[in-house]
């Protein structure tokens, strides 16, 4: 009941109440959002827009909320150019909870992508970026999320916005992911399945050629090559 209640509290600070007081929410927009129809609609919320020029996303609601805006047709091109997965990687560099908002139904585009394309790029920004991705019909709806994401983190969680200009430290798991994913014909995700296996980089770098081979993606070839780079001597060229 306890947590019910505190739900319900958190859930009144977004509905209307004349006798609270209302405090600004402001966020950030990339400049070139200046003639967006979004940027109109987040006005008649009453939320301050400050322009600047960013490197990445388009709108930053708190210290580690970012939001990169599309529209479905400018969302399947960016698939198909390579763009949509630089950007996730630059975000998710920057902020912790980086967002892409689809404005649209990227399925039904004049580009016409394939179905299995577009939810293929969309399950890969989940899973291989950690990314949350929100749907929306209009500008007018795409307005409202931002302002109601805006409110929660600025007005309840008391966390500003600001323009990140050093990237986020990376955590212990990302750093243990690298270091395994740096062995030859080794991707992030057969890096994971080893840590998965051995549980720490040492008893990674440690396992035998069969120990190697009973992972997932890795045969004999690979796992020869993994001992090799691991066993040779240094020589300076």
């Amino acid at each position: 009941m306890v947590e019910t209640r505190i739900e319900q509290s958190r859930m009144e600070d977004f509905l209307p109440n004349k006798k609270k007081k209302i405090e600004t929410v402001k966020i950030i927009a990339d400049s070139r959002e200046v003639n967006s129809k979004v940027i109109n609609e987040l006005s008649k919320l009453g939320v301050l827009v400050e322009l600047q020029i960013l490197e990445c996303g388009d709108f930053i609601l708190s210290d580690r909320i970012i939001v990169e805006r599309k529209t479905s047709e400018d969302f399947c091109s960016s698939i198909l150019d390579g763009r949509l997965f630089e950007q996730a990687k630059r975000m998710k560099e920057y902020y912790e909870k980086p967002v892409i908002l689809i404005e649209g139904n990227p399925l039904s585009t004049e580009r016409n992508l394939n179905p299995k394309a577009v939810m293929g790029a969309i399950s890969s920004l989940i899973a291989d970026f950690d990314l949350s991705l929100v749907s929306t019909k209009d500008a007018f709806e795409s307005a409202l999320f931002l302002f109601s994401l805006a409110k929660r983190e600025q007005i309840i969680e008391r966390r500003e916005p600001r323009v990140r200009s050093e990237k986020k430290p990376p955590s212990l798991t990302k750093l243990q992911e690298y270091l395994v994913s740096g062995l030859p014909n080794v991707n992030v995700k057969i890096a994971r399945r080893l840590l998965e296996k051995f549980k720490t980089v040492e008893k990674v770098f440690t396992a035998s050629e069969e120990e190697l081979k009973r992972v997932e993606g890795i045969g004999e070839k690979i796992s020869k090559k993994i001992r090799k780079v691991l066993t040779a001597e240094y020589k300076p060229e």
